[in-house]
């Protein structure tokens, strides 16, 4: 039976520890994970905050708990503004926490996770925050169907431990649909203002991740029958979305390839040049230049 790239069993996003994607909203209480850049971190203080390289950092960390999943949104609660208007992030000003215990918090943070719920405004949520009395809000969210998920450390890969010396957030954290364990000291990197991830990287390194990219991309599409290459060649001059099935499958051949996941901008110069591959079969190095990934080159 011929396989249509197109049609795609919801089943096979459902099972444990696979990669599910779908569209994401973030809630972020910034006081709360400036906390949580202290843990373990070099050179961790302050209340300062820089944001703009936050998308990326979750993103990242999303990706490598097995959620492949489109970060649209990023809304963070601060009892203080710092007047940068960031795009796709939204600031919510709360009162301060030692001025009522982080009831406004709360009640801030609730009302946007049920409004995303109600609407059906997208597939997974993930929430930044160790208050435990959250616990039966994200309880309600889950079950009206979105998947919540928890930012956390790398003491959440120790949940028994966790357990025992905090209790509270650890009840917290086993309400989520998935930990998403960030590195601490790549969240205050972040905060700090230090290049966001995927920044900096040398042209060398660059140049070498986009011809392992060409090698595993040439070596799958040398491996499918004719008629599926057209049938793709044709649905992606019609859209520039890249089928799931093929997005999956390529990910996960680069994943083993590097033994990490891909960053952001990584998927990025991935998908770009599965495109200049399909598009020019014969030759598809002449479509691949410097311009597939300005993420990296800016």
């Amino acid at each position: 039976m011929k396989r249509d790239y197109f049609s795609h069993d919801p089943r096979s996003d459902r099972r444990f520890g696979e990669y599910r994607g779908g569209s994401c909203m973030a809630l972020i209480d910034g006081r709360f994970l400036i906390w949580l850049a202290q843990q373990g971190a070099v050179g961790a203080s302050g209340e300062s905050v820089n944001r703009q390289g936050l998308l990326g950092l979750l993103s990242q960390a999303l990706t490598n708990a097995a959620l492949d999943v489109d970060l649209r949104r990023i809304y963070w609660y601060s009892d203080r503004t710092d007047g940068v208007a960031i795009d796709d992030q939204i600031v919510r000003l709360v009162q301060a926490h030692d001025a009522d215990g982080g009831a406004s918090l709360l009640r801030a943070m609730g009302h946007d996770l049920k409004q995303l719920a109600d609407h059906h405004a997208c597939d997974h949520v993930l929430v930044a925050s160790d208050d435990e009395r959250f616990l039966s809000t994200i309880d309600e969210a889950q079950l009206k169907g979105v998947s919540v998920h928890l930012l956390a450390d790398e003491s959440a890969r120790n949940m028994p431990q966790m357990a025992r010396t905090d209790p509270g957030w650890a009840r917290l954290l086993s309400q989520g649909d998935r930990r998403v364990v960030v590195n601490s000291q790549a969240l205050t990197d972040m905060l700090q203002g230090k290049l966001p991830i995927g920044m900096g990287v040398a042209l060398e390194e660059v140049q070498a991740l986009r011809a392992s990219m060409q090698e595993v991309i040439t070596e799958w599409w040398t491996d499918e029958p004719e008629d599926l290459r057209e049938d793709l060649r044709d649905a992606l001059q019609v859209s520039r979305g890249i089928p799931q099935e093929v997005d999956r499958q390529l990910l996960l051949r680069m994943r083993q390839r590097l033994a990490r996941a891909l960053s952001l901008p990584e998927k990025k110069m991935l998908r770009e040049t599965l495109r200049a591959v399909v598009a020019v079969p014969a030759a598809p190095d002449a479509m691949l230049d410097d311009n597939l990934m300005p993420e990296f080159n800016a």
